[in-house]
């Protein structure tokens, strides 16, 4: 569709490329990418109902199959509280336009996180050509991890944080007098923000390898604070699920918390190719 020169240490005379060439190629790799996000924006838009019925208003229904497997887990272990019903608040649109924007923010957020193969795949192309053999080799696969781990944060935030979050928030009173009326975009908002950034949290692993790569960090500092880390994660896993309820906290405390020791792990493993101590 689009025609490809990628980046090249030398120009098509043969010589070394100025920066300003450096520059003509990364402006080219950042409209190639922008053009395919707006483009899958237009696909997103265009799909209105499920973009917005099956997923983003997925949580608020109690049909959504985390809260069915929830239900399940809690009539098995006698836990009724699990058996959650998020119909207990409604969404209003107070905003004339309002509707309108939320659907064309979600649609362009739709069409960034689709198009983030391609992306990562563009920035890849541009910097290979400034690599060495033995570097390309050793961050051969990086770009599929680094998907990888961005779309099992996402997933792990809509299907799990996302609805525990919903339900404690959207029930939540000071008065039985007040009732909750939650606005569009407040709900939206929340919940892409909140996806977004768990999919930021899971690439810990990559920058844990890469601040190990610059030797700012080391194995023997990240065992050295485990327990403060451990602390740490305790705390954001109580934020993100402000829910009193310990069960849920621990959903999210675990796969944080595998995530710190999965970077310990390769951090050493690195260290170990390169026959240093790990500490």
């Amino acid at each position: 569709m689009f025609g490809f020169r990628g980046l090249s240490k030398k120009n098509k005379n043969g010589d070394e490329m100025s920066f300003w060439e450096h520059l003509d190629v990364l402006r080219g790799t950042i409209w190639r990418s922008l053009l395919v996000a707006f483009l899958l924006s237009l696909v997103a838009f265009a799909f209105k109902d499920i973009l917005f019925d099956t997923i983003i208003l997925g949580p608020k229904s109690k049909n959504f199959i985390t809260y069915r497997l929830l239900c399940m887990l809690g009539n098995k272990i006698s836990m009724p509280s699990l058996c959650i019903d998020p119909s207990h608040f409604e969404l209003i649109n107070i905003s004339l336009a309002g509707q309108f924007l939320a659907h064309m923010n979600i649609s362009l957020i739709a069409g960034l996180v689709l198009a983030l193969p391609y992306i990562l795949w563009e920035l890849w192309r541009f910097i290979k050509p400034g690599l060495t053999d033995k570097e390309i080799r050793a961050s051969r696969g990086t770009v599929f991890v680094v998907f990888f781990l961005f779309i099992t944060g996402v997933l792990f935030s809509y299907f799990i944080v996302a609805p525990l979050m919903i339900n404690f928030l959207g029930g939540y009173t000071v008065s039985e007098t007040v009732k909750n009326q939650i606005a569009l975009t407040s709900y939206v908002s929340n919940i892409t923000l909140l996806t977004l950034l768990m999919g930021v949290v899971f690439e810990l692993p990559v920058l844990i390898l890469l601040l190990t790569k610059l030797g700012i960090i080391t194995p023997a500092m990240l065992k050295k604070y485990r327990k403060h880390t451990l602390v740490v994660i305790l705390i954001v896993a109580g934020v993100i699920t402000p829910s009193p309820d310990m069960f849920s906290q621990l959903i999210v405390f675990f796969p944080l918390y595998g995530l710190f020791e999965l970077s310990v792990l390769l951090s050493s493993r690195m260290y170990r190719r390169k026959n240093l101590p790990a500490g």
